[in-house]
């Protein structure tokens, strides 16, 4: 019989929630814990990252946001299966705690974890709870937040612990920061774990709009979508720009750590990453969040004149290559913004959730 505690982790198959529950993972892995993740298929592209020490399980879950009602009782039975299976698995080694991170994946472990009456925690990501997070959230022991401030429910116990970053992000925290000049420059363009098309559409054309005292140093790293990559690359190509251009890049922290600048997507964990390794950013955040989160996490970056933010309604060519323009051409601002960005984050994110998770479970292994 293994006597080391066991943790749930569940998240959705996003980056968003998949990076902190991997960064969470490594960390009770070094206190001793066992821990198993509990995500559905598309959570699959993340978990070659995680520790081999994890166990791997992939549950059925769907989401209700379709307003089909066939599709609405198919996604309920998956859920439901989910939740059995669940059952059976807490049933035959029974969880210390279970720590969700959202997204839909989360619902099977977070029920199950009520109906056996565990400790559960739930960590959000972002500036405003997701769906299912709202739905669990004066149901646990504790709402860990990422960002602060977090729009919360009325009697909602929660606290700001920071985003967990993975030790790959975190062992180049404070990378010391090469501003631009007339040498070799990196350009790392993030667009969330799906990509960003609108992205792909501008990007490209507004660094080919940079004057030629910039553009002739630069190369640029973009994730795009698979249907745009070969378009993306091919406008970088005919216009004599030097690129890789890849649906995921999976050593984020190498490329933001020997980027110039940062052009992304303001989802949390890229935010957390941006701001853990300290680089001067651009900042789109995703104006089909329902929640509109995105411009959120993006504040604390802004407020502290780290990044640029451009509302995607207002996003450009013209208004782009200018951002990039003014970043690139001032080694003293870029500079400036690269030690602003690391002063947005909390470093011991992950380390302040581990000991939450083990007050709450009551073993506390180190």
């Amino acid at each position: 019989m293994n006597n080391k505690p066991l943790a749930i982790l569940a998240a959705g198959g996003t980056g968003g929630h998949m990076f902190p529950a991997q960064a969470l993972a490594e960390e009770l892995l070094m206190r001793g814990w066992r821990v198993k993740l509990s995500t559905d298929f598309r959570g699959g592209r993340y978990t070659k990252n995680f520790p081999e020490d994890v166990k791997i399980e992939t549950v059925n879950s769907a989401t209700f946001s379709r307003g089909n009602l066939v599709f609405i009782v198919k996604a309920f039975l998956l859920i439901l299966t989910g939740i059995f299976a669940s059952l059976r698995s807490f049933s035959k080694d029974r969880p210390a705690i279970v720590i969700g991170f959202g997204g839909y994946p989360t619902i099977p472990a977070l029920t199950t974890s009520l109906l056996l009456r565990l400790p559960r925690i739930i960590h959000e990501q972002n500036g405003v709870l997701g769906k299912v997070n709202q739905l669990f959230a004066k149901n646990v022991q504790l709402v860990a937040c990422g960002i602060s401030p977090t729009v919360m429910p009325k009697n909602v116990k929660s606290e700001h612990v920071g985003n967990p970053v993975r030790k790959d992000v975190l062992s180049r925290a404070g990378a010391p920061y090469i501003p631009p000049g007339d040498h070799p420059m990196s350009i790392f363009v993030m667009g969330g774990s799906q990509g960003a098309k609108i992205l792909s559409n501008i990007v490209p054309e507004a660094i080919s709009c940079l004057p030629e005292e910039i553009l002739n140093f630069i190369r640029v790293f973009q994730q795009a979508r698979d249907e745009d990559c070969q378009r993306v690359e091919l406008y970088y190509s005919n216009n004599g720009i030097k690129c890789d251009v890849r649906p995921f890049f999976d050593d984020v922290a190498s490329y933001l750590s020997e980027a110039q600048l940062i052009i992304s997507r303001s989802g949390a964990s890229s935010v957390a990453d941006i701001g853990v390794i300290g680089r001067p950013s651009i900042l789109i955040p995703l104006e089909s969040a329902v929640r509109d989160e995105q411009t959120l996490n993006a504040y604390p970056l802004k407020k502290s004149q780290a990044a640029t933010v451009i509302a995607e309604h207002n996003l450009s060519v013209k208004r782009l290559s200018n951002a990039i323009r003014k970043i690139l051409s001032s080694p003293e601002r870029a500079s400036k913004m690269a030690a602003n960005a690391r002063k947005t984050v909390t470093i011991e994110a992950t380390k302040r959730l581990a000991d939450r998770v083990e007050e709450i479970s009551g073993y506390p292994v180190t």
